[in-house]
């Protein structure tokens, strides 16, 4: 069957990996998670990326994540899944994600290589042609690419996106100005709302969001009042929650994961605050700072009356 290649937009869905006390990984907490993305309006649902702990799953439980997501998604949004690493490994992670029906992935780096320009091309090249899923690749770590390099993966058709977290202001307008639309421009950077409204301006519409795990409802009111060009809604948000969570976000490494989980298990979903190694928890004084942001935010910004589902122009 011929599938059409086609990038989700807007504001994307990374769910985490919940996992019990012992670290053995709570299905029931993801189904959690997934839902509510869902019925929070969410278009699209990424798993197994870097807010559901690829670099620390089992191939077996990988292929349980992504089987349960697809089966809870049901074809109501796009589900893509994060493939990288062992070349070998993410070719199977691809194979496995054509297998249960996801409908694409995204590509995250090499492990700990640096490769050159042609042999990160290779890499990317030999995913994306693996399986007929449609592939975004990302940008960041050990995956750094030339606009030329970008440009030639262009000619395979399976590649719909590109998605930034590297943050490199004059790459992405000559990569935007070279190919333009026939890539769908994502922002990666950590906590993208920080940064979307550069992003915005460069012609990049949609973005991976972390706290749309806790506080959708803020994500879509911040993306909303940027696509009408409020600025005081965008300033107001920016100063009341989004850059207090980003200052606690880079104390420590490995909070880009742990404190989505802390600000999940704040608002009462059942996902537990356990992360595996190297990935440290959250630390109870960081804990307790975010708490209060989201107990302000709550009062301030109540969940009713928003939603996520935003008009991308």
């Amino acid at each position: 069957m011929k599938r059409t290649h086609q990038c989700p937009t807007g504001i994307l869905g990374f769910p985490v990996a919940p996992l019990k006390e012992n670290g053995e990984l709570d299905l029931k907490g993801f189904e959690a998670n997934v839902n509510f993305l869902l019925e929070s309006g969410l278009q699209s649902v990424f798993v197994a990326c870097g807010a559901g702990e690829l670099h620390a799953l089992t191939q077996e439980e990988y292929k349980t994540i992504v089987k349960t997501a697809v089966r809870l998604v049901n074809g109501r949004v796009p589900v893509y899944t994060g493939v990288g690493g062992n070349v070998k490994h993410a070719l199977e992670q691809a194979e496995i994600s054509a297998e249960v029906g996801a409908d694409g992935y995204l590509i995250l780096p090499p492990y700990l290589i640096s490769p050159s320009e042609d042999g990160l091309y290779n890499y990317l090249k030999v995913i994306i042609e693996s399986t007929e899923l449609s592939a975004i690749v990302y940008q960041r770590d050990k995956c750094i690419l030339t606009k030329e390099a970008l440009l030639k993966l262009c000619e395979l058709p399976q590649l719909v996106g590109f998605k930034d977290g590297v943050g490199n202001m004059e790459f992405n307008i000559e990569a935007i100005q070279l190919i333009g639309d026939r890539l769908e421009w994502i922002n990666g950077m950590p906590l993208a709302e920080v940064t979307m409204a550069a992003y915005y301006n460069l012609g990049y519409r949609t973005y991976s969001s972390a706290i749309s795990n806790y506080i959708p409802h803020i994500s879509a009111k911040y993306f909303n009042a940027l696509q009408r060009g409020d600025n005081q809604t965008v300033h107001e948000l920016l100063n009341d929650i989004i850059l207090p969570i980003h200052a606690i976000r880079k104390r420590k490494e490995g909070y880009a994961v742990s404190l989505i989980k802390a600000g999940m298990n704040i608002v009462g979903l059942p996902v537990g605050t356990t992360v595996r190694p190297p990935v440290a928890p959250v630390e109870s004084t960081h804990y307790g700072e975010l708490k209060e942001i989201l107990g302000r935010a709550l009062e301030k910004y109540p969940v009713s009356g928003i939603t996520t589902e935003v008009e991308v122009t």
